[in-house]
């Protein structure tokens, strides 16, 4: 068991892949607006990845981090996918990635040692700034998982040890991949994304308590399951990771809705503070793609949902 300091990170945290353009395109402006809001709102941790829009996240949450204090804000970025120029994609946007974005760059898989450090050289340059605090693997299930495992993340370990980062994980939405990476020794932290909801929590049956064995933090992300949990009566045209909403689990959440309905208690707001109450889960990362969203949900986590609440949900069978 290692027992390693983690990062300062407070309760929300932003992610930024909506500042990418994820699902559709902002202006510097409007993106700005969406970061703005968020510091505002007292949120310092921030999280980007190459892959938001081809490298456009990472630009433009480094252009403005550039003018804040840098012991203020905890940043995290991503590796395993390195940007190379891409001329079959010239005049096409990178849609099949859901960024509304120039294909002028394509995603190209890099799990070896020297790709990692290379892929964070990458992303100092093109956020603008010396150095990130955490650096997690991305998704890297979608690869070659033995191969994350044997040797980048031990190269993400030996960045850690030489004090390039502070603290070093995975973020992936796989729960083998989150599972194996919480057993290797090398991570902090892992970015668990949508496996610790209150719509499904299938990282508490093993994730999590490996977790607790190991020492090992978790970054909850994507607790909305997509935007499911988002509306405080979900219908069939909520989305599920990114697609349609299963019938048997939008019956399920319709049933949570309806208690917390019965406790004066929001879906949504119940769903953030269900997402902090296990005790390895140090933040949330939530993304927002307008500025009342960020301020909407900083208000919903500074309510104070009643323990009946849970107590009913549990007794229902609705969460562990």
């Amino acid at each position: 068991m290692h027992e390693r300091p983690a990062p300062a990170f407070g309760p929300l945290g932003y992610g930024a892949a909506n500042v990418g353009n994820l699902y559709r395109a902002l202006t510097d402006e409007e993106a700005h607006e969406i970061l703005a809001a968020a510091w505002d709102e007292g949120i310092r941790y921030f999280d980007t990845a190459p892959h938001y829009g081809l490298g456009l996240s990472e630009r433009r949450l480094g252009a403005f981090l550039a003018t804040k204090p840098r012991e203020q804000y905890v940043l995290s970025t991503k590796v395993g996918r390195l940007l190379r120029p891409n001329p079959d994609g010239a005049g096409e946007l990178d849609l099949a990635h859901d960024f509304a974005v120039p294909a002028d760059l394509k995603r190209v898989w890099d799990l070896s040692a020297a790709g990692i450090e290379r892929s964070l050289e990458e992303s100092l340059e093109r956020l603008g700034l010396d150095r990130v605090d955490v650096l997690y693997l991305h998704d890297p299930e979608l690869h070659d998982l033995d191969q994350a495992l044997a040797e980048a993340l031990p190269a993400l370990a030996a960045l850690r040890r030489r004090g390039v980062v502070e603290a070093v994980g995975v973020g992936s939405m796989a729960t083998e991949s989150l599972l194996r990476s919480a057993e290797s020794g090398d991570a902090d932290l892992l970015m668990v994304a949508g496996r610790f909801t209150l719509a499904e929590q299938p990282a508490a049956v093993d994730v999590l308590p490996a977790c607790e064995r190991g020492g090992v933090g978790v970054v909850n992300a994507s607790v909305f399951n997509s935007g499911l949990l988002s509306r405080a009566t979900p219908d069939v045209s909520s989305r599920y990771e990114y697609s349609e909403v299963p019938p048997e689990l939008l019956a399920r959440v319709r049933r949570i809705a309806d208690i917390c309905g019965r406790h004066g208690v929001q879906l949504p707001t119940a769903a953030l503070h269900f997402a902090l109450r296990h005790p390895v889960v140090r933040t949330l990362v939530v993304g927002s793609s307008k500025p009342e969203q960020i301020r909407q949900n900083a208000a919903r986590l500074r309510e104070n949902p009643p323990e009946a609440l849970w107590e009913e949900l549990a007794s229902e069978g609705l969460i562990p």
